[in-house]
């Protein structure tokens, strides 16, 4: 008989030990989570906005928070019983005050596109101009692009990068700015591999009397291990997502100096938003907690050096790289040049067991949907304590990948995707209820 059929009692099978409730009650979402569980385990998760939370975060989103109802803000809820959930989001407020060193930090919002709408209702009327990176060229949808409500409700003019560099042209943005006298300028994006030059965009803001919001969703978790230059004393307001680099849960901060601190926490609550999710805030301050220490500080380090090593490796094997390079945990490659599209070789990767996003590269020729480039970035395997002396394989395996892609060698794929599981075994995942 199978172990499953007969499970040692010193050594039970995980698949029969996890999540009890859950497979008693709802036995189809039980295995779902379980083969989920399973999947991140055994595969190379190089989504760039990706990562593991701590057992800890993760034990931290199932509590009772949950069941609480809390709208308001600590010490002023519409709610009673509130004893302990104002000290769990005070903690959660302190800790990312303290963290990033800002004057005021509000931890409500749900995730980072409604954070960013809070700053536009916070500081914005329908139809005034917002100025932010276009799409194509790495800039995130809600920053005025089209398609958004942003775009739609707002007057969206956008900057890109230069053509002979693939950084941001900040010349371009000068002039847009002091032509369009934007009362609103974002700076970051979804697939920026470099750093982010914070204060010449504040003194463009200041040349045009804008207030000037820093993105920093994805590079956040550097921000606070000091792995990239921090937007605080520069920016007026600071918006990022909990997740990603940061390792939370799925929430969002927005930080300010004081003086705006009253506009952005009007825009939240009563503004965009009913009761915070109390587990998630509890998860935010265990978060922000982790990223407080020195091993957070190491990791947030070695994320870049990881980065960096790939991408050198990957340009050692002819892959064209956005910008040539990166400085932070972002890789964006256009594969124009190998002759395989990018949803083509993230599909193919996908099936070599390494997870990425096909993507545009700027002044891609190719659709949204079917571009030419794919995003990687290496958070998710430097926490699972992956070496920068590793990253010659992981390149490797990427080069094998893209070209069976291109030849449609499925046997080449299936023997990736095995030697990826032992560099996978080898290294287990934080957090996950596997073993």
């Amino acid at each position: 008989m199978t172990e499953q059929q007969h499970p040692n009692p010193q050594h039970p099978n995980p698949q029969q030990t996890r999540h009890p409730e859950l497979r008693e009650a709802d036995p189809e979402i039980a295995a779902l989570v379980a083969a989920e569980e399973q999947l991140q385990a055994d595969t190379l998760r190089l989504i760039p906005s990706e990562n593991y939370v701590s057992a800890a975060v993760l034990e931290a989103t199932g509590t009772v928070l949950q069941n609480k109802y809390s709208e308001g803000y600590p010490g002023k809820r519409y709610y009673e019983g509130q004893q302990n959930i104002d000290q769990v989001e005070t903690l959660a407020v302190e800790r990312a005050r303290a963290l990033f060193g800002v004057d005021h930090a509000n931890v409500q919002p749900y995730s980072g596109s409604p954070a960013n709408l809070a700053v536009y209702l916070a500081f914005l009327k329908p139809g005034d101009t917002v100025l932010g990176m276009a799409l194509p060229m790495g800039g995130h949808l809600t920053h005025g692009w089209g398609v958004s409500a942003t775009g739609s409700w707002f007057n969206g003019v956008r900057y890109g990068v230069r053509a002979d560099t693939g950084r941001t042209d900040l010349d371009q943005v000068r002039e847009l700015a002091l032509k369009e006298r934007p009362k609103l300028i974002f700076c970051g994006g979804t697939a920026v591999p470099r750093t982010i030059d914070f204060a010449a965009f504040a003194e463009i803001a200041r040349e045009v009397d804008a207030v000037l919001v820093a993105d920093i969703a994805h590079i956040a978790g550097l921000v606070a291990g000091g792995a990239h230059p921090s937007p605080v004393g520069h920016a007026d307001v600071i918006s990022t997502t909990t997740h990603k680099t940061l390792r939370g849960p799925r929430g969002a901060l927005l930080m300010s100096t004081a003086q705006h601190a009253r506009a952005l926490d009007r825009a939240v609550f009563p503004g965009l938003q009913g009761g915070p999710h109390n587990h998630t805030t509890a998860a935010v301050a265990v978060a922000l907690k982790e990223a407080s220490g020195p091993e957070f500080r190491a990791y947030a380090h070695q994320v870049v050096d990881n980065a960096r090593e790939l991408g050198e490796q990957l340009a050692a094997r002819g892959f064209d790289l956005v910008s040539g390079g990166t400085d932070n945990h972002l890789l964006l490659i256009d594969l124009t040049g190998k002759d395989v599209p990018g949803k083509v070789a993230a599909k193919a990767l996908d099936r070599a067991g390494i997870v990425v996003n096909h993507n545009t590269v700027p002044y891609d020729t190719r659709t949204p949907f079917d571009p030419s480039g794919i995003r990687i970035g290496t958070p998710s395997l430097t926490s699972r304590g992956i070496p920068r002396s590793a990253m010659a394989a992981v390149a490797a395996w990427i080069d094998r990948a893209v070209l069976a892609a291109r030849s449609g060698d499925e046997d080449a794929l299936a023997a990736v995707r095995a030697e990826v599981k032992e560099l996978m075994d080898a290294h287990p995942a934080p957090g996950l209820p596997l073993g």
